[in-house]
């Protein structure tokens, strides 16, 4: 990097570092922090995220989704910071956002996939939500499944680290939300991931057939239990 590109960057940083320095120490209109999330630099929008103190209507709520997924992993990152208490203030402002959160649970930084699920158990008591949520994540997550079993774990190629890690918190969205996921694809979900290669889609596996209260699950749960990976075996 040359030196006039390095000035630029440093100058640029510090200019986002004041202006959200500013943001924090100053008195901000709920309605100018709503604006500077829907139309806010990268630094307004994730320094607004965390200022806010609490949505007014439905469409605060969707301006705060539409920075939860697509756009810079700061700003998504302070979204799902606070997703978990703006969901419990008014969880039925979030009801429509099934394919947001279907999204935001795989997010390549895996503390907005553990916000974003830890966020998602208020809208249980929400049936048509958790209808939806289920059928994408069932969908989605057989899917994957069905192609993980195959992959060659030791070859450690990007694409297959990238899809195990997907993998792996649509397993955990599933152990949250195992009570509306349907017995049919989740039995097949299971049956695929416990062939899987990489010992934590099978943690993850054993930790949901733990959690079945109905005796179809007990030959997944007999075969884990024999699991060469002690974490596995522990269920």
């Amino acid at each position: 990097m040359n030196t006039d590109n390095s000035e630029i960057l440093n100058k640029k940083h510090t200019e986002d570092f004041n202006r959200v320095l500013d943001i924090y120490e100053n008195t901000y209109s709920h309605e100018a922090l709503i604006n500077l999330l829907k139309s806010g630099s990268v630094a307004e929008k994730q320094a607004a995220a965390l200022k806010l103190d609490e949505l007014h209507n439905s469409d605060d709520a969707d301006i705060l989704m539409s920075n939860l997924t697509d756009c810079d992993g700061k700003i998504r990152e302070a979204v799902s910071f606070r997703l978990a208490e703006f969901i419990r203030q008014n969880p039925e402002y979030f009801t429509k956002h099934s394919d947001i959160f279907i999204k935001a649970i795989i997010d390549i930084n895996g503390n907005i996939c553990r916000n974003t699920i830890s966020a998602l158990k208020n809208l249980k008591n929400y049936p048509q939500f958790c209808e939806n949520f289920c059928k994408k994540l069932e969908e989605n997550a057989y899917n994957l499944s069905l192609q993980a079993k195959n992959f060659d774990i030791q070859e450690g190629k990007y694409k297959i680290n990238k899809e195990i890690f997907k993998l792996y918190w649509y397993l955990e969205a599933i152990y949250e939300f195992s009570e509306y996921i349907n017995e049919n694809p989740l039995e097949q979900i299971l049956l695929n991931a416990k062939e899987v290669d990489d010992y934590t889609i099978r943690e993850k596996a054993a930790k949901i057939i733990s959690k079945q209260k109905n005796v179809k699950f007990s030959y997944l749960k007999e075969e884990l239990k024999n699991d060469k990976n002690y974490y596995v075996r522990r269920f």
